[in-house]
């Protein structure tokens, strides 16, 4: 049987050899010729070196899958004759095989072998397309040796047990652990295409909300489907069993093989990455071979597997048409440029037809690669600022389902799990204000509080039919308490079940779901709310009682400098005096995570690389600490270009926003204002008096000019207040638990992303409960004082001294919390 976890360290390990050996080995010319023809279409822009360790990556892992593709196939008996290994005596039968080859052909070695046995499978009817021409085992190979390690681990005996250290023998055919691979074979791959297969659990949830209502719908037999993200083919998988099932009720008589045939023409994948469709046709082949009763490859007929390599975004000839785009526009010469490695005839023709259904879980990723970026924000208008992939994919999904805008009742069905950020961040306003009114959203499912395995990223499942909106509600499932702990089945987890149990019931609460038809325009208005338990309905009654709103009564909100080199400039309190630079050049910086509590204590200094009226100048001794990394700051590129394209010196900072410049010409002059924390688990608010910069980490909030301490204290008060606490997180995104993903039921523990754009819509009183805040801004002061590098700094720190320190930081502290306490009260 197949031991997963040990046949993916041991292909880990053999791809990370692979990708070494192909950066030592491969043939230049043949990386260099794709990259160029890549970079005039305008698919990259990437440097050579960084765009070829995603081809060595792909051709890496596609000899490892090839191996084990032909080992399933020869220790399952597929095939008579064992080319690679095999149990029993099957090994010794492949190694003779082998030793005949090199006798007939003494020039070759096992690079050679490998490829014959690949092209011996490459001729077979059944495993043709998976060992085709696009494969890019056939784009590159690796050196010898490569392939002989390559060859020995799928031969290796345990030298414990004396039997196969991998043997591929599973009566059920069960290929869920190629899954596995796909996720986790190649570091690089993974991060490249955001790899993540959809657990089978929910893959059926989304099946039964749009291919079981399209077959009703269409007719089973006019009924299709197309994942345009498909991966490993967990939905290509989920949804082929489901038609063949209902073929078999419909037909019983009808021949299993032409069953299995239709409900394979039924169903179609394309993916980006060439590696996942591999496994997907592979797993599809598999699975029609069971169902239509074949045991040999040989005997099997040339089952129709719709999967193809290409780009899901791009890869369309209907998109084209319908945007008017001429043939000499940059979006049509990179839609009509494809990869060695791409099906690109054939997935154009995916691509250009509409299906009933269109299921799927696109990747969440932001696009690193400039060109791709441009590209993808250029065709769909949904993509806005700093977008995740999830925003596009959305947009694509509803156009690739069949149209219901003469026929309503005849609209494709599309059904989805992506990514909830769009939700509440700034690049999803586009989607939700300018896309979505005019577009049928049916189900709005919030899945960040269920236990999905993989899945670290809050997600949120959205079902939908391609035709204008019908209903003037939505209905929704909204999240109220995640997963208490982690569940031994996450298919019968309590926050997954309670969806699955109440999705049909309006009105139905449970202790962790709401559901309950929401009134369509609310989701017209970006950002969304949509916590349960009257969490959406009280954050807007904050909003109709409020007499006015942040922004009515601040000037800025936002971040002030960043510097793109940050080890080039900052240094623990102190050390930049000792390292003899000016104190005019020097100045604290403020970052986020000590924006807290009401109180603001800098551990970090920085080169501050201008003079008091905030002109770029530096002296002798600054400019040579800097020159250690000169290269490096003259290479610092920012969104126009790098500092030289743009105007600046190759020493200030990259960005020192001038619209707070006002903050700084007097340098020692009290200016007021309000920094937060951007990042957080609560809203972090302080009053500060200058002599201060602050990181992108730290944003800063502004009031007009003239406004007095006591105006600012009152807005820190509510700001810093729990029902200002409780409004933010309705509005602000969550950004999960420590590392990213979701803390579940641990909300306390999740981050939040205090966005100053959105913090200006917060609703405040009619009155501001100025004695507290100033009592607070006292307190917090004191509690500073009474700190231990504070109390040292004063006197010899005598047991005496810190006891008396100890107990008046105590003191305050205590104080605080009941002022805070009082503070919320009066909010």
């Amino acid at each position: 049987m197949i031991d997963a976890a040990a046949l993916l360290a041991d292909t880990r390990r053999r791809v990370n050899a692979l990708v070494d050996d192909l950066r030592a080995t491969a043939d230049r010319a043949t990386v260099e010729g794709e990259y160029q023809r890549a970079i005039a279409a305008g698919r990259t822009s990437l440097p050579l070196p960084q765009w070829a360790e995603g081809l060595y990556a792909q051709v890496a892992v596609s000899w490892v899958l090839g191996c084990v593709f032909v080992r399933f196939c020869e220790d399952n008996g597929l095939v008579p004759d064992a080319l690679l290994c095999g149990p029993g005596n099957r090994r010794d039968l492949a190694r003779e095989q082998r030793a005949d080859y090199l006798r007939r052909f003494p020039a070759h070695d096992d690079r050679h072998w490998l490829r014959h046995v690949f092209t011996t499978y490459a001729g077979l009817p059944a495993t043709g397309d998976i060992f085709g021409s696009h494969n890019p085992l056939w784009l590159l190979e690796p050196s010898a040796d490569g392939a002989r390690e390559l060859l020995a681990d799928f031969q290796r005996i345990d030298a414990s047990t004396g039997v196969l250290a991998h043997d591929f023998t599973d009566p059920s055919w069960n290929t869920r652990f190629l899954g596995d691979l796909y996720q986790d074979l190649s570091d690089h791959a993974k991060k490249q295409y955001a790899l993540l297969q959809t657990p089978e659990f929910v893959e059926e949830f989304i099946l039964d909300y749009t291919l079981e209502p399209a077959i009703k719908t269409f007719g089973l037999r006019n009924t299709d489907l197309i994942d345009p993200t498909c991966g490993s083919g967990h939905f290509l998988l989920g949804a082929f069993r489901r038609l063949f099932d209902k073929w078999v009720d419909a037909e019983p008589g009808t021949n299993r093989r032409e069953l299995a045939r239709r409900a394979l023409d039924a169903v179609a994948g394309v993916d980006i990455n060439p590696f996942a469709v591999a496994i997907a046709r592979f797993r599809l082949l598999v699975a029609a071979l069971q169902t239509g009763g074949d045991r040999r490859l040989a005997d099997a007929p040339t089952y129709p597997v719709n999967v193809a390599v290409g780009d899901s975004l791009l890869h369309t000839v209907t998109q084209l048409t319908l945007a008017g785009i001429g043939k000499d526009d940059d979006v049509a010469a990179a839609a009509a440029h494809g990869y060695s490695t791409e099906d690109l005839e054939a997935a154009r023709a995916l691509l250009s037809r509409q299906w009933g259904a269109v299921v799927g879980n696109p990747p969440y990723i932001v696009v690193r690669d400039p060109a791709l970026n441009a590209l993808y924000r250029k065709k769909y208008s949904t993509c806005h600022r700093q977008y995740s992939l999830g925003v596009p994919f959305t947009e694509r999904f509803w156009e690739l389902a069949r149209k219901g805008d003469t026929d309503r009742e005849r609209a494709g069905f599309v059904g989805m799990i992506t990514a909830n950020s769009f939700m509440k961040r700034e690049f999803g306003s586009k989607l939700i204000e300018q896309w979505l009114p005019n577009h049928d959203l049916t189900h709005l499912i919030d899945t960040s509080g269920a236990y999905i395995p993989g899945h670290g990223t809050p997600t949120v499942i959205l079902f939908g039919r391609s035709r204008r909106p019908q209903l003037a509600s939505v209905r929704a499932v909204m999240g109220i308490r995640g997963e208490p702990s982690t569940p031994v089945d996450p298919s019968k987890g309590l926050v997954w079940s309670s969806i699955v149990d109440t999705l049909d019931e309006p009105g139905r609460t449970t202790p962790f779901v709401s559901v309950a038809d929401l009134e369509r325009r609310r989701l017209h208005s970006h950002p969304w709310s949509i916590g349960g338990g009257g969490a959406s309905d009280l954050k807007l009654r904050l909003d109709s009682v409020g007499v006015r709103d942040v922004g009515s009564v601040i000037r800025v909100a936002g971040r002030i400098a960043h510097t793109s080199a940050d080890e080039s400039y900052f240094a623990p309190k102190g050390a930049l005096t000792r390292f003899g630079v000016a104190p005019v050049h020097t100045i604290e910086i403020v970052e986020g995570d000590i924006v807290r509590d009401w109180l603001i204590q800098p551990v970090t200094e920085s080169l501050f690389p201008y003079d008091a009226q905030l002109t770029a100048d530096i002296g002798e001794t600054e400019e040579r600490r800097l020159w250690l990394t000169k290269q490096y700051l003259i290479r610092r590129r920012e969104p126009n270009g790098t500092h030289a394209e743009i105007g600046l010196t190759w020493f200030e900072w990259s960005r020192f926003h001038p619209e707070y410049s006002m903050f700084f010409t007097q340098r020692y002059r009290v200016s007021v204002s309000i920094p937060f924390a951007f990042v957080a688990t609560h809203n972090h608010f302080v009053l500060d008096r200058g002599g201060k910069v602050f990181k992108q980490s730290a944003p800063v909030i502004k009031l007009p000019e003239g406004a007095s301490e006591e105006e600012h204290l009152d807005l820190v008060g509510v700001l810093n207040s729990s029902t200002a606490c409780f409004w933010m997180q309705q509005v602000f995104h969550n950004k999960g638990g420590p590392g990213g993903g979701s803390s579940k039921d641990e909300k306390w523990h999740d981050f939040y992303e205090f966005d100053g754009t959105k913090l200006q819509a917060y609703p405040l009183p009619s009155s501001f409960p100025r004695t507290t805040a100033t009592s607070l801004d006292l307190a917090a002061r004191r509690l500073a004082d009474s700190a231990p590098l504070a109390a040292v700094a004063r006197s010899t720190p005598t047991p005496t001294v810190l006891d008396d320190a100890r107990a008046d930081w105590t003191g305050t502290r205590a104080s605080m919390i009941g002022l805070q306490e009082q503070l919320d009260w009066e909010v």
